[in-house]
């Protein structure tokens, strides 16, 4: 509502609401905090769990970050800025997801306390900046670098990855699957090592126990033989993989076919069973003993296939037939006419087997697969939800130092020491500037503090202890919630990797910059029914008809 001579001019849409200034930043900030506080209580190995039900009464127990927040609905824009940092954070770097939020929570607190000091925001944006790239540099020259090829390196990231989740019990057992899972998959490309996670496959089934869960050298499929005259086992198979639809193409509907007589009739059905044979037999031709499909098969088809003893699977995902020609090293042919000898798959094995109440196909035994699979076995479906998302962070984490090669100390080390950094550094920096990176030192502090929070331990003391640890140039220790102190993280073996510690830090920095910046939030009025279903805001009257 603006004035123009004593007269009111509406500019905005009857409805709307506007927040501005302070109010606007306060509102904004005060959403993020509130999300970083539900997540809060679950970082670390003494962490909390959530449980989550949602509006049909599935219940969720983790205390997985990105999955917390992807499950809780937010309604204000900023906490779902918040939530989406959370997503990327895991899409990114497969771990650190509750830290990402605290840490933005946390800047954005102290953020708040310099503007009630009547400091710019501006101001404090930009000293955020510089000492966000003050802390990168901080971790680069903390990181050490580890040789991918032992394994017991990866398993001591593995472990830290899974030691704060429900299947903390098994976790030794986990993190060797992950370890040959991902190096099983990985690949040098121009002298570096690439892994891409979504060669492996993760098929959960309920029943038996965490350690029954199994690592496959090849593809295991949610599907059943199509036809019971069909081997349910195939060693050594020829395996020919095919995109396109064993089927004939159905008439169009605007065709004609003329039939005088029962005779013509007979002929048109058996020229279709002949076409059918003829696709049977090019088949068969090829040397192939299973097909795998990722369209329908006719019925006549299935018969053909069964008399000659074709192991046959229909109504595969096209992202299980890219997988299994990684792993056969066969290729997908789109047409039965160009499939030959040189196109099949191989493997040591096919096999149907009942897991649980359900058929699935295991193709295994694959020489050097590009394309794996894990079947996660557990107690209950909630047990076996929380393996698999245990198995994500692993196998995200192994992924990140075969790609990178560089690990940090766990247990809030590292935040420590960019704490310690950037004070030093904000005496360097001029103006009001230096009260901003200063902030974000004491905004570091929250991991260290909240970690032993969540262990029952005093957060003062600890604070106090490793500051005075690390200023004696031991720059490796951090809270160890296990025995209730401060300890060497090396020596401990914790370890978090560089990857997974720059990604947050740079991620939350930027969100808290970005709702910094905000002083105006002008929001909508809500939308609602029209008589046919047109969306009319606030105050605006239906029309007439």
């Amino acid at each position: 509502m603006a004035q123009l001579s004593g007269t009111p001019v509406l500019i905005l849409r009857e409805g709307t609401q506007r927040t501005v200034g302070r109010d606007a930043k306060k509102t904004n900030i005060m959403a993020a905090r509130v999300i970083a506080e539900a997540v809060r209580t679950s970082l670390g190995p003494k962490g909390m769990d959530k449980m989550l039900v949602d509006s049909f009464g599935d219940v969720v127990i983790t205390n997985d970050g990105a999955t917390i927040l992807k499950e809780i609905e937010v309604q204000h824009p900023t906490a779902k800025m918040v939530v989406e940092l959370s997503k990327i954070q895991d899409d990114e770097v497969g771990d650190g997801t509750t830290t990402v939020v605290i840490f933005a929570g946390e800047l954005l607190k102290t953020a708040e306390e310099l503007i009630d000091m009547e400091i710019h925001p501006t101001i404090i944006v930009e000293g955020f900046r510089k000492a966000t790239e003050k802390a990168l540099e901080v971790l680069e020259k903390m990181s050490i670098t580890v040789d991918i090829n032992q394994e017991d390196e990866l398993s001591k990231v593995a472990k830290a990855a899974m030691g704060s989740k429900v299947v903390s019990g098994s976790m030794d057992y986990l993190a060797d699957i992950a370890i040959k899972a991902t190096k099983q998959v990985a690949e040098e490309v121009d002298g570096k090592w690439e892994v891409d996670i979504d060669n492996i496959k993760v098929e959960k089934k309920e029943g038996e126990s965490l350690e029954d869960t199994k690592l496959i050298q090849g593809i295991i499929l949610d599907k059943e033989v199509v036809h019971p005259g069909m081997p349910k086992l195939v060693e050594n198979p020829k395996i020919a993989l095919l995109s396109g639809a064993l089927e004939l193409e159905k008439t169009e509907f605007d065709a004609k076919i003329r039939i005088t007589d029962p005779t013509q009739m007979k002929a048109f059905l058996d020229q279709e069973q002949e076409m059918l044979k003829k696709m049977v037999d090019k088949i068969v031709n090829s040397g192939a003993t299973v097909l795998l499909c990722q369209k329908g098969i006719d019925d006549i088809a299935q018969h053909y296939l069964a008399k000659e003893g074709i192991a046959t699977v229909r109504r595969i995902k096209k992202s299980d037939m890219e997988a299994l020609a990684k792993a056969t090293g066969g290729k997908v042919v789109t047409n039965v006419d160009d499939l030959s000898a040189d196109d099949l798959g191989t493997a040591a094995l096919m096999e149907e087997r009942k897991i649980g109440d359900d058929e699935m196909v295991f193709i295994e035994g694959c020489k050097d697969p590009k394309a794996v699979s894990i079947l996660v076995r557990g107690g209950t479906e909630l047990l076996v939800d929380e393996a698999d998302r245990s198995l994500h962070d692993a196998l995200c984490v192994v992924r990140n130092v075969i790609q990178d090669n560089k690990v940090l100390p766990g247990g809030g080390a590292p935040e420590i020491a960019i704490a310690r950094e950037l004070k030093q550094y904000a005496e360097s920096v001029g103006g009001r500037e230096q009260l901003a990176v200063n902030a974000f030192a004491e905004a570091m502090e929250v991991i260290p503090r909240t970690l032993a929070e969540n262990a029952g331990l005093d957060p003062i003391d600890i604070l106090v202890e490793l500051r005075a640890k690390h200023d004696a140039g031991l720059t490796s220790y951090g809270v160890n919630v296990l025995e209730s102190g401060t300890t060497d993280m090396k020596e401990k073996d914790i370890w978090d990797t560089l990857a997974v510690k720059k990604q947050a830090i740079r991620s939350a920095s930027e969100s808290a910059q970005i709702i910094l910046r905000i002083d105006d939030v002008i929001a909508a009025s809500e939308l609602r029914e029209g008589p046919r279903g047109e969306g009319l805001a606030g105050g605006e009257e239906e029309p007439e008809f």
